[in-house]
Parts: structure tokens; C-alpha cells; sequence
């Protein structure tokens, strides 16, 4: 009698060192694990429709977007209406053939925008890690970027062509956007943050500044009570914090023993809280400001700006500094920056020191 074979695969386990199924990985179980949904991801709402709904809002058309996307505005409108269902609220006002955003599509398209932003940044960045050239981003006020660095950085070109500079221009450093992380840190503080190392520069260097031709037509002004009571252009204290700190007219005419221009009949006393439009209004001869040595220098130098008086206020506690990231302390990109910007300084110290 023939003894009957029943499968048992049906009801054993196959064992992780059967000889005939081999070993289960450490992968291949942990794919087998059960994952909880990702909240996150879903959530999200259609990459696709995002990217319709913040060209639209950025150009403030649908047809704008489309062409912008090389789609139809058909499809632009058809995203953004799948989008605005999703998320259960409308996101613009359509009045004919203009659109505008709603308060919930404001804040949708601040924080879309900047998401698609840095994800761009980020891809050419990976796209560019093999060339040659490297990246340096510098962090410091516009009058610091518009008056020292931008007229010294064709120098810094010359001498290396490798390095490109990304400037990161503002008046806030401690609230920078998400994903802004300079290398460099210039401005009136030492350590702005963990994980940066400060050097000190140089100190506050401070006299009125006019055009030739301003004092051409204001010969007064030669003299310090004719400068006191000129026209005057103020860096007022909402944008003097990076620049100007705990400076304006008032205080540098006290350092001279001179009253307050509150207790005295002043002609005009224009107030800005930019110090850049401010040396604009200066160079059109529409007055006299303060210049701090280091942003009105090469000004000076090329005659396009004067100084009336010789009277100057030294600030020897008020020093500049350059904080870098202490993962760059030994990066030759930042060394070859640093050395060429303590090269500038010093010799620019050595300027003053010698008048």
C-alpha cells in the first residue's frame, strides 16, 4: 500500500536559514514591516496644481502662468480649481480677467513660493558640485554690499576667477529666511549664532559728507556753525541699527559741544531710514549727511563726494566684524575670501593711521 504524501508548505513557516529559500535580510524584513501613514505627505496637496497656483499668483493671470509653464490656461484653471477643493477654500478672487489673492491664497503662496525657491537653489546646487567654480555666500547690510563690497569685489574676480560670490543682502540678521545658511557673516556684532567665529575688522570712522558742488553753493558749510545749521540728512533709528547704531546728528554735534538742533531754528532736517537712498539724496546735492568712513571712502577718493569739515568722530568701541562658520576655518574658498578682505581692511587701516 502506497503511503500518501500531504504538503505541509501550507502550514510550516518557511525559516530564515532553510536551505532552500535562503537567509531573510535585514532589508527585506524591514520592508516587510507595516509603515503608519506619513501625516506630511498626506496631507500634501498635488505638486502640479501647487506649482499652477503660485505662478498664477505670482503674475497675477492664469494666462501669464500658462505661458510661463508652457501649458494651456485651461489646465492652469483646472489645477487651481482641483486645489482650491482640496483644501476647502478659494484662493483668488476672479473679477473678468484679473485675478487676485484671497487672504488664505497670501499666506498659501508666501510658503509655496519659498518652498519652490529653495528646491531650486537645491537642484543647482547638486547640479553644480563637480564644476570648478566655487560658491561663497556673504551675508551683510545693503550699505555694506553696496558701498564697500560691490566696488571692491571686480579685485576679488581678478585674482580668482574659481570663486563665485552669492551676497545675501539685509538689515535682519538673526531672522533669515528657512534654508539660508552663509558661509560669511559682516556686520556691527561678534558671534551672531552657534557654530560661527568672529574677527573683529575695524571701528566706526564718522564725518559729514556733500557734494563739490553742494558746498559750491553753500560755502557756510565750510565752517562747523554753518554746517550746523544747513540742511541735513538723518539716518533715522529705524535703519541705523546695522549701520548708524546709536548715531544721528544730534549725537555727532555732541561730541563738539554743540546743542541739540531740537532747542535751535533748523532749516530742513530730511529723515531716512535707508542709508542707501540717503547717500543717493547726498550725490543728487540735496544735502549733507553723515558718512561712516568705510561705505563713503572710495566716494571720496573718486571726488564725487567731499568732506566740508574736518571734524570726525572715532568709535574705538564701535567695532565691525566677520563671523564665518567654523566648518570653513580650514575651506581654501573661504581662506583665499578672508585673506583678500583682511588685506583690504588693513590697508585701509593703515590709510587712516597715516593722514
Amino acid at each position: 500500500m502506497t503511503e500518501k504524501l500531504t504538503p505541509k508548505a501550507a502550514s510550516t513557516s518557511v525559516q530564515g536559514n532553510s536551505p532552500f529559500y535562503g537567509s531573510v535580510t535585514d532589508s527585506q524584513a524591514a520592508m516587510s514591516r507595516h509603515v503608519e501613514p506619513d501625516q506630511v505627505f498626506l496631507k500634501m496637496p498635488s505638486l502640479r496644481a501647487i506649482k499652477s497656483f503660485t505662478a498664477a499668483a505670482k503674475y497675477q493671470s492664469f494666462t501669464r502662468a500658462a505661458e510661463a509653464l508652457c501649458v494651456t490656461q485651461a489646465a492652469i484653471s483646472r489645477q487651481i480649481r482641483e486645489l482650491e477643493g482640496q483644501l476647502g477654500v478659494q484662493l483668488f478672487k476672479r473679477e473678468g480677467r484679473t485675478v487676485q489673492l484671497t487672504k488664505a491664497g497670501r499666506l498659501f503662496y508666501d510658503a509655496a513660493y519659498l518652498s519652490f525657491v529653495n528646491i531650486a537653489q537645491a537642484a543647482e546646487r547638486i547640479q553644480n558640485v563637480d564644476e570648478k567654480k566655487q560658491l561663497l555666500t556673504i551675508c551683510c547690510s545693503p550699505a555694506f554690499a553696496n558701498f564697500w563690497l560691490a566696488p571692491r569685489l571686480p579685485d576679488f574676480f581678478e585674482q580668482h576667477p574659481d570663486i563665485d560670490i552669492s551676497v545675501v543682502a539685509t538689515e535682519d540678521f538673526l531672522q533669515l529666511e528657512p534654508g539660508v545658511y552663509p558661509d560669511v557673516f559682516i556686520y556691527k556684532s561678534a558671534d551672531p549664532r552657534d557654530g560661527y567665529q568672529s574677527v573683529p575688522l575695524f571701528h566706526d570712522l564718522i564725518y559729514p559728507v556733500c557734494t563739490p558742488q553742494y558746498l559750491e553753493l553753500h560755502p557756510q558749510i565750510a565752517e562747523l556753525e554753518g554746517l550746523y545749521k544747513a540742511a541735513r540728512l538723518n539716518l533715522s533709528p529705524y535703519g541705523r541699527a546695522q549701520v548708524a547704531e546709536h548715531l544721528d546728528w544730534d549725537l555727532w554735534f555732541s561730541f563738539f559741544e554743540m546743542p541739540s538742533s531740537l532747542n535751535s531754528s533748523q532749516p530742513h532736517l530730511f529723515h531716512v531710514n535707508d542709508y542707501s537712498t540717503l547717500m543717493n539724496m547726498v550725490l543728487q546735492h540735496q544735502g549733507i549727511g553723515i558718512g561712516w568712513h568705510h561705505l563713503v571712502a572710495p566716494k571720496i577718493a573718486s571726488g564725487e563726494l567731499i568732506r566740508p569739515v574736518p571734524h570726525e568722530v572715532v568709535l574705538k568701541q564701535k567695532r565691525h566684524y566677520m563671523s564665518h562658520l567654523t566648518s570653513k576655518a580650514n575651506d581654501d574658498t573661504f581662506k583665499r575670501f578672508r585673506d583678500w578682505l583682511m588685506t583690504h581692511i588693513e590697508s585701509e587701516q593703515t590709510a587712516i593711521h597715516d593722514r
